[in-house]
């Protein structure tokens, strides 16, 4: 059965294995944190994604908001996806299956051996708030349908600068 992430609930604290060394805490950040997974170094959407936030990370980070890319790949197909796009923030990966089904997260199976070798994430993105609640959710099942990152820092800039509640709670 899977798991539903509601907006307001605290976003489950996640340690990923982080490129270059260390790790990366989702749901855990000094300010503000988005999380973005995507489907994996087999993706060409993905990398199309991460090459249009790559220019952007500094316009994240100037409003203080952290940024974590992060699969269920493996190091070395992580790496070779940074290598591709040539994106240098954090990267985070090796997310387990039992993890992504704690993120709300469509899991997928390979289509062939050629496309993958293991079950993956389809995408998601979470913009979790300095309480460490998720104050924006966008799960999708197909990889076809992704936030527009324009939208998203300008809606972040419009959730800090106006105050404006966390939308989707009604019970």
């Amino acid at each position: 059965m899977a798991i539903t992430l509601d907006a307001g609930s605290a976003f489950p604290t996640t340690e990923v294995s982080k490129l270059g060394g260390g790790t990366i805490t989702l749901g855990q950040a000094d300010d503000w944190q988005l999380i973005i997974v995507y489907r994996g170094q087999h993706c060409p959407i993905c990398k199309k994604y991460a090459k249009a936030l790559e220019p952007m990370q500094s316009k994240f980070a100037d409003i203080g908001v952290s940024v974590a890319l992060v699969s269920g790949d493996p190091e070395e197909k992580a790496q070779a996806f940074v290598d591709e796009t040539g994106y240098t923030g954090a990267v985070g990966y090796d997310l387990s299956i039992a993890d992504m089904q704690t993120l709300g997260l469509f899991v997928s199976d390979p289509r062939s051996p050629e496309e993958t070798d293991r079950p993956f994430a389809e995408p998601g993105l979470y913009v979790v708030n300095a309480d460490g609640n998720v104050q924006m959710i966008d799960v999708s099942n197909a990889p076809f349908l992704r936030p527009d990152l324009e939208g998203v820092l300008n809606g972040i800039k419009f959730v800090r600068d106006k105050g404006y509640p966390i939308r989707g709670t009604h019970a």
